[in-house]
């Protein structure tokens, strides 16, 4: 089984985060936040990992600090779970429709991180999640996953649906990266390393 677990504290939260991705999809979250947990949920089950988060943070200030930081874990995690990445698909692409909304999301597991987001501005509350914090989230996970992640919402009006979409295509993409090939001999890049 490929796994990491990450505990991580400071003076405004408290994290252990762990995820098998060579799961099934099974969830033990806790964040505070209940349609981040919600969001959670959907990128376990789209990836088939098994994901665990419990996060005593400052919610009484506001939610950044337990996103971002959860983030941070939960990217760190996953890239001791990949290892040294040998037989790895490596890329993985996938697109989601919610309803009316689209995501699309490409990524590489490069050891180079890096986050495009191309979608109009968000801004409001889902339940208590500041939809700001989508950013914020996947800036933290793919920079400590070391992704390079581009995430596009082409259109989309409802702010639920779009951000299901895109925890759903991240999922669904990492899934499809970490895939172990037959047919990958060592790590998956002309150099030999990554």
């Amino acid at each position: 089984m490929r796994e990491g677990r990450v505990m991580r504290k400071t003076r405004e939260t408290d994290i252990t985060a762990a995820i098998n991705l060579d799961g099934a999809g099974a969830v033990d979250l806790k964040s505070g936040i209940g349609f981040f947990d919600h969001m959670l949920e959907l990128f376990a089950k789209h990836g088939l990992f098994d994901v665990d988060v419990l996060c005593d943070g400052d919610l009484s200030v506001d939610g950044h600090h337990s996103v971002e930081d959860i983030g941070i874990a939960l990217g760190q995690a996953f890239a001791q779970a990949v290892g040294d990445k040998r037989g790895i698909a490596r890329y993985g692409t996938a697109s989601v429709p919610m309803d009316e909304a689209l995501a699309i999301v490409t990524l590489d597991i490069s050891a180079r991180p890096l986050l495009v987001l191309q979608m109009e501005p968000l801004s409001g509350m889902v339940g208590a999640f500041d939809a700001q914090l989508l950013e914020e989230f996947l800036r933290a996970f793919a920079t400590h996953a070391a992704l390079t992640l581009h995430v596009q919402v082409p259109y989309g009006h409802n702010t639920h649906h779009i951000i299901e979409a895109v925890f759903k295509a991240l999922g669904r993409a990492l899934r499809q990266a970490v895939t172990i090939d037959p047919r990958v001999q060592g790590v998956p890049s002309s150099k030999g390393v990554l």
